[in-house]
């Protein structure tokens, strides 16, 4: 899969020998639909996806439709971070958590949600089991950073305000971990390596995303310290934005220009319908 990817990074980035490419030709100027009638790019979809490349684009070509900040992004960052999505096997249904395929100074990024992280994780079949959780106020009890013993009272629950967040998994070899974040703690990690954070548009300052990104804080810096990663996971870490923030890695650096024969609308297209 890993392999995949990175020959359709190669594939797409190639320019045309002997010259520029015309202006109309490049994906800004056909649009999302145009790049993925490009037979080019319908070639590699058919190669990576099989079946699933009509499937593929048309969920695409949805999701563009009903996202007024994708529209405005690089049609060929919307496709590639899709096809990093599909590639890896994870739904881009918004609604789901698996992945997301977000809008970054009008380009647009893979960004994989914690859901997928264990998805990928259960995939290996290394691991027994692996979970992350929010703390409401009145569970926490103790805890024991250096022999990980945590005592929490589910039912001492007495609001709706997450004061801790939990990961957890256990390796089928019998190893276990256990972390814990405060709150404030995964605040404080976000303002330092989130060059997002403060946006209004951030997923961190959307408090019925907040605790997604949270947890998705605590399961990748569990994995990538402590846990067994797969060369597919491992991917995903390097492909994804937020892993991207952390260690300085320009989220927009990767976006791809390739030369596209243009693919012309068809005729009574209305004027400003998404493409």
């Amino acid at each position: 899969m890993a392999t995949n990817q990175r020959d359709l990074g190669t594939t797409l980035a190639n320019k045309a020998a002997g010259g520029q490419t015309p202006a109309t030709s490049t994906p800004a100027a056909l649009g999302v639909k145009g790049v993925l009638a490009s037979p080019t790019m319908k070639k590699k979809m058919d190669e990576i996806l099989g079946k699933r490349a009509a499937q593929f684009a048309a969920s695409i070509v949805s999701l563009v439709g009903n996202d007024s900040y994708l529209q405005k992004c690089e049609p060929m960052s919307v496709v590639q971070s899709a096809m990093t999505a599909a590639i890896l096997d994870l739904p881009i249904d918004k609604n789901l958590g698996y992945a997301w395929v977000v809008p970054y100074k009008n380009v647009a990024s893979f960004q994989i949600g914690w859901k997928g992280l264990v998805q990928l994780a259960l995939r290996t079949a290394q691991y027994r089991s692996i979970n992350a959780i929010p703390l409401y106020e009145g569970q926490f009890k103790s805890w024991n950073p250096l022999s990980e013993k945590l005592e929490v009272d589910f039912e001492g629950k007495v609001s709706d305000v997450v004061t801790h967040y939990v990961g957890y998994f256990e390796l089928i070899n019998g190893f276990k971990k256990t972390v814990l974040w405060t709150r404030d703690g995964v605040i404080s990690h976000a303002k330092k390596f989130s060059k997002s954070y403060s946006y209004s548009s951030s997923a961190w300052q959307d408090a019925e995303k907040f605790d997604a990104m949270a947890l998705k804080t605590v399961i990748r810096n569990m994995l990538s310290k402590w846990g067994i990663l797969s060369i597919e996971m491992q991917q995903a870490f390097v492909d994804d934005v937020d892993t991207k923030e952390e260690t300085n890695a320009d989220p927009t650096v990767n976006i791809i220009n390739g030369d596209y024969e243009v693919v012309e609308e068809e005729e009574g297209q209305e004027q400003g319908e998404v493409v």
